[in-house]
């Protein structure tokens, strides 16, 4: 039984999510000259990042394309010679040979997608993130001294009991965090995220392709995003 593509699209990115975190976290070690020890749990909170944020945004790209079709309908130049020369028999050859359409680039559709999707797209996802990675980050501290605080027990202390507590979130604390870090974000993001945008919107037609494409280029956003939020 085939997986529904948002679901494809959601564990797709997952993988991609944790691959990132990874890198990052080789890169760090390589770049302080000490050995790899893997710490799983800011690879846990970048997955269920991926789990939770995939949905809505596939939905999101879904609603823009919905709305904004990529490509409209738009007669062949053969058609149109055909149709002046009122040359029927041309017609139905072409018709025949489904050459009397093909699928044109709406510019105006593209441009309207891009820039909702990096306004309101991208400032609702750089805000979300913030508040979803300090708020875990404090529902998962680790106190230097403390049980399975290191990352070689990382793995260990993700299945023991308490691992996620939310109770001890100050949510005044992250919202400060969050606000304090958006334009730094955003701005980073607008030198890479308009081009992906425009290669999905242009030159890729399907949501579960674009989602694709925008989560292999978010391999190397999340090898930055992990290493801002390791800070």
């Amino acid at each position: 039984m085939a997986l529904s593509p948002i679901v494809t699209a959601t564990v797709q990115s997952a993988v991609l999510a944790a691959t990132s975190n990874l890198l990052a976290q080789l890169l760090t070690a390589y770049q302080n000259e000490t050995s790899l020890v893997i710490d799983w749990v800011p690879v846990f909170q970048f997955v269920l990042y991926a789990f939770i944020n995939i949905p809505p945004n596939f939905l999101w790209q879904d609603f823009l394309e919905t709305s904004f079709p990529a490509y409209h309908v738009s007669p062949t130049p053969a058609a149109v010679a055909s149709a002046v020369a009122n040359d029927e028999k041309a017609l139905e050859q072409e018709a025949k040979e489904g050459k009397l359409v093909e699928p044109k680039l709406n510019i105006a559709n593209t441009a309207i997608k891009m820039i909702l999707d990096q306004t309101i797209g991208a400032a609702v996802n750089t805000f979300l993130f913030s508040l979803f990675i300090h708020s875990i980050q404090a529902a998962m501290v680790r106190p230097l001294g403390a049980p399975l605080s290191n990352p070689d027990k990382s793995a260990q202390y993700l299945f023991s009991r308490g691992s996620i507590d939310y109770t001890k979130v100050d949510w005044k604390n992250v919202v400060v965090h969050s606000r304090a870090e958006f334009y730094p974000i955003l701005v980073a993001g607008w030198r890479v995220w308009p081009v992906v945008s425009l290669v999905n919107f242009a030159f890729i037609k399907s949501i579960e392709g674009r989602n694709l494409v925008g989560s292999l280029a978010g391999v190397g956003w999340g090898v930055y995003m992990s290493l801002l939020a390791a800070r």
